[in-house]
């Protein structure tokens, strides 16, 4: 028996009485640890077997990152790439679609009921940053591409419900374009960006939309004045011309200038060392680069500011630098072959039984709308003085560049910084959600998209899930929340059915790890998925290193985090940042509930 098989029999028996989280700090690491290994072994499944992807084919690697994430593996050149399947965490048995409960309840009603703010819920140890920073990585990890127009699945209204129209009509998400040969097979769903952690969202996920967006000269992307340009595809004028911009707003525009300018920085510090270098060895270099210090900033700031507990920042610190730590790591390079010693990055490349890609169940997880803000206060990065104060729709959209050239990238930046996100719970839904008007001209109430959403794509319900995750039961209502009012209210809109709860509902209700913004059940997840974006990845495996990054890129990103980035092109920000543990947690200056 192994040392990995020995932990995870010793914590299964553990974790009957006691969860990772109550345990002390050296007992949760080894915990944490062996609940990855659990589920690296049983969660994670390839829907290939339904046939019908063209097939698995060895080929050439790619020197650098592709523009759509072909070429990475040698043995599955199309492992990662856009266009093709997302895969499952859930066993595939359990992710059929039920049809007959497609609309029990009602998803408008558990929005209505559920979902809606009442008062805005604000989550005090966060800036609003962390709420744009996970949906800007999310457009790099995943999308289902256009939702159908034709054939909307219909959701019946209840007596006196306001929507606009009657039945609210829903698109149906994109289907798998490539038929099943295996017509028993549940239903699959096509990435339509690059499955890796490559900037995509930035740079795009096909060689045109790159072309659209590089200069040509000295590897970078263009910049004008300052400003990326603005969107050239008919009717999306008022969004910024990037790699993906669905759902763009203000937020997502600070972050795309923040990284679109550090890609250009990196180009700069590149071309003064390697003046021999030409366009595109400067632009593909620079995007190795970029990515890694997004994913960097993800691992070892993000994160740990979202799930604020002591195991979760020696944890994420062990994922980037290993146990031997940053110091070490930094001034020696790897002192081990083993990824808990010396970390992630520059280790053996693995996959763990399955072909590398995003899955249904990780879409779910990362669904946190709540983060996300009715209004808006602008300040002055000056003075801290209150300028305006926006609703969303005067920030989101077409309305996007304008608000930027109003209040300038400085002013947002700050009032970023300075206010808070929503809670990740019931009852903190923005209604500007639940109202929106795209602009493709589709008026949706998101809350009951996200919950219709997971219902069709045959996400198990929140039992369920919980189960297939090993964890502790839900066996009654109580079960789902300590505060008897949220039981009772889910009870009656589940009309007494504790196996109909959503996924989203559940995770919402759920009591949370101290210093944790998302549910345990979610964080199942988040652990299996976030060490296998970097564990799958060659580029943050066995080719991190300076042959291919250069040793000024590996440098560039030993030396960056958040708030380099943010001061190297905003240097008047500087003082707002000084002495901020993480650059997620509220600045300096007058934050506003």
């Amino acid at each position: 028996m192994s040392v990995e098989d020995l932990l995870s029999g010793v914590f299964r028996r553990i974790n009957r009485r006691y969860d990772w989280h109550q345990l002390p700090l050296p007992a949760a690491l080894l915990n944490l640890d062996a609940l990855r290994v659990d589920l690296r072994r049983e969660n994670l499944h390839d829907t290939f077997a339904a046939g019908g992807e063209r097939p698995r084919a060895a080929g050439t690697l790619c020197p650098y990152r592709s523009p759509d994430g072909s070429g990475y593996d040698a043995a599955d050149v199309d492992m990662g790439r856009s266009g093709t399947r997302f895969d499952r965490n859930s066993p595939l048995a359990m992710t059929y679609p039920d049809e007959e409960r497609l609309l029990t309840p009602s998803p408008r009603e558990v929005s209505r009921a559920l979902l809606r703010r009442e008062r805005f819920l604000p989550a005090t140890t966060l800036n609003l940053l962390a709420a744009a920073w996970i949906q800007f990585q999310n457009h790099d990890w995943f999308s289902h591409g256009d939702n159908h127009k034709a054939s909307p699945i219909e959701v019946p209204l209840a007596a006196g419900d306001d929507w606009h129209e009657s039945p609210m009509r829903v698109r149906r998400t994109r289907t798998d374009p490539l038929a099943h040969t295996d017509g028993s097979a549940p239903p699959t769903f096509e990435n339509t960006v690059t499955h890796w952690w490559d900037g995509s969202q930035i740079y795009g996920s096909t060689a045109a939309r790159l072309r659209e967006l590089r200069a040509f000269e000295d590897g970078k992307l263009i910049v004008e004045g300052g400003r990326l340009p603005d969107e050239t595809a008919p009717g999306l004028s008022g969004i910024d011309l990037t790699g993906f911009g669905d759902n763009y707003w203000v937020g997502l525009s600070l972050l795309h200038h923040l990284f679109v300018l550090e890609h250009n920085a990196i180009c700069d510090r590149l071309r003064r060392h390697y003046p021999s270098w030409d366009d595109q060895r400067l632009f593909d270099t620079a995007r190795l680069v970029n990515a890694a210090v997004m994913a960097k900033i993800h691992t070892v700031e993000w994160t740990p500011a979202l799930l604020n507990c002591a195991s979760l920042r020696v944890g994420m610190a062990a994922n980037w630098w290993g146990v031997a730590g940053r110091y070490i790591r930094e001034h020696y390079g790897r002192i081990s072959s083993s990824e808990m010693i010396s970390g992630i990055l520059g280790s053996a490349t693995e996959h763990h039984g399955a072909p590398f890609s995003m899955t249904e169940e990780f879409v779910t997880c990362y669904r946190l709308h709540p983060l996300i803000r009715d209004d808006y206060p602008v300040r002055s990065w000056r003075t801290g003085e209150l300028l305006d104060t926006l609703g969303f729709d005067a920030v989101q959209a077409a309305a996007t560049r304008p608000a930027v050239d109003a209040y300038g990238l400085p002013n947002l930046l700050y009032s970023f910084g300075t206010c808070h996100p929503g809670a990740i719970t019931l009852h903190n839904h923005p209604n500007a959600l639940r109202d929106l008007a795209r602009l493709s001209g589709e008026r949706v109430d998101l809350g009951a998209v996200d919950v219709l959403r997971d219902r069709e794509r045959g996400v198990p319900r929140y039992r369920d899930f919980r189960r297939m995750l090993r964890m502790k039961p839900v066996d009654v209502f109580g079960d789902l929340s300590p505060d008897a009012a949220t039981v009772s209210l889910i009870r009656e809109v589940y009309g007494g059915d504790l196996s109909a709860v959503d996924t989203m509902i559940g995770m919402y209700a759920e009591p949370k790890p101290k210093g944790f913004a998302i549910a345990d059940t979610s964080f199942r997840i988040f652990i299996l998925m976030a060490s296998r974006r970097l564990k799958s990845d060659r580029f943050f495996t066995v080719d991190y290193r300076p042959e291919i990054y250069t040793p000024e890129g590996l440098e560039w990103v030993d030396r960056t985090g958040m708030a380099e980035v943010l001061c190297r092109h905003f240097p008047e920000l500087a003082p707002a940042l000084d002495g901020v543990a993480n650059p997620f947690f509220p600045w300096n200056g007058t934050p506003r509930p």
